[in-house]
């Protein structure tokens, strides 16, 4: 196996996986086209086997095995998509496997895994992020000889993930200008990079990464990868607390930007794709196209292609991703108002405090510290996000102590 990632060798990984894996689509975005002033195409790996470029890295490392190697079977740490790659070719080449998934991997991802590997793959769940399921994937392959299939820091799952890149310039019917590539541990942007920076050097590379996981901005701060102290491991397919030894120097050498995308930011575009053009995308799958509308007065003119990673999303997040959409637009504040225990409190907030179209969404009071007085959690959603000044000067005229919840603090996080 070589430790040199090369746009051969991911020629040779395109040919490896063409027989399992969907070219799937290159379209234009109109609605992001109309945000950004430019043509936006989405490559919509959502609709991949797997529903995730995944299964491009997983396949190809698996199908490279020898035969030695083969009977010693699989094993693999995953937040979820990985996993499904792994359990997939694990199937259809019938080598067993065994994944490893943090508990906080949503219900969908497992059952998913379970459903592809049938009786060839057992899935384990140890730990609460993906650092510590990762930890306990590679000793049980130090304990039994299990051939350990990296989600993102092995040559020959980079050079797999890498056949994007190819498949987009053979579908483009012009030039990319620009590529905005989800950022977890590295793989993806990395085998795209050196794919575009041989048959496409003009492209401007960008890389996005949750800012509750900023792993990669991290690591080029710090002149090579180092582990965050804690991650947000809401977007579950990029929440990596340390990046790829292999990525990292590709990374620093080829990609022009890396940009971090507030986790709201990313719900807000996860209700677009959805509501507006029909696309379910986890978390991760829309870190791109929101980044590509954060950077909208910098975007550059031409086209601009954003990668869709994955589609695997349970539906019930979807009122988790409504509730910090909200809070990202500035619609929803929490407060801290603590109401006198005598008739008439309430209505004194409701008709004194609150105005035409301020709803109250969340009411619960969190303790009584006397007989006098009880403080309860209230939030609050605006019709504009320009209407909450208004609502704090009459919060700050009434006689009722009111406190606001900043987003960032660490009592807002419990909010969500």
């Amino acid at each position: 196996m070589s430790n040199t990632l090369t746009a051969t060798g991911i020629e040779q990984a395109a040919r490896r996986i063409d027989p399992v894996v969907r070219h799937t689509a290159l379209e234009e975005n109109q609605r992001l086209s109309a945000l950004l002033g430019n043509r936006t195409l989405l490559k919509r790996e959502d609709s991949q086997v797997c529903r995730s470029y995944k299964v491009r890295g997983a396949f190809n490392l698996i199908a490279s095995l020898t035969d030695d190697e083969r009977r010693r079977g699989v094993v693999c740490a995953s937040a979820g998509n990985h996993g499904q790659g792994v359990a997939f070719a694990c199937s259809r080449l019938g080598i067993r496997g065994r994944v490893f998934v943090p508990s906080t991997t949503p219900r969908q991802k497992r059952e998913r895994i379970a459903a592809l590997g049938g009786d060839v793959v057992e899935l384990v769940v140890v730990g609460s992020t993906y650092d510590e399921a990762s930890a306990a994937a590679q000793w049980e392959s130090e304990r039994d000889g299990a051939v350990y299939v990296h989600p993102f820091d092995d040559v020959r799952t980079m050079e797999g993930q890498g056949t994007v890149a190819r498949e987009i310039l053979r579908q483009a019917d012009g030039p990319v200008d620009t590529l905005v590539v989800p950022v977890g541990g590295g793989g993806l942007i990395s085998g795209i990079a050196v794919w575009m920076r041989e048959h496409s050097p003009h492209t401007r590379l960008i890389g996005a990464e949750p800012a509750g996981a900023a792993s990669m901005t991290a690591a080029l701060k710090h002149g090579g990868p180092v582990a965050l102290d804690r991650i947000d491991s809401f977007v579950d397919g990029a929440a990596v607390g340390k990046i790829g030894a292999h990525a990292f120097p590709v990374v620093a050498d080829l990609v022009d930007e890396v940009v971090t995308v507030d986790e709201g930011a990313v719900c807000t575009e996860m209700l677009d794709l959805y509501q507006t053009d029909g696309i379910i995308a986890e978390p991760a799958g829309a870190l791109a196209s929101a980044a590509a509308r954060q950077l909208l007065p910098d975007a550059a003119p031409g086209t601009t292609v954003c990668v869709v990673s994955g589609g695997n999303n349970d539906v019930s997040r979807y009122a988790e991703v409504e509730k910090r959409s909200l809070v990202h637009v500035g619609l929803r504040h929490y407060f801290l108002v603590t109401f006198p225990q005598q008739p008439g409190a309430l209505r004194h907030f409701l008709d004194g405090v609150l105005d035409k179209g301020e709803d109250i969404v969340a009411f619960e009071y969190v303790k009584k510290n006397n007989r006098e007085t009880g403080p309860a959690l209230v939030g609050i959603e605006l019709e504009r996000p320009e209407d909450l000044d208004s609502l704090l000067r009459r919060m700050q005229d009434s006689p009722l102590s009111i406190e606001r919840i900043s987003p960032g603090s660490p009592l807002f996080s419990f909010l969500l």
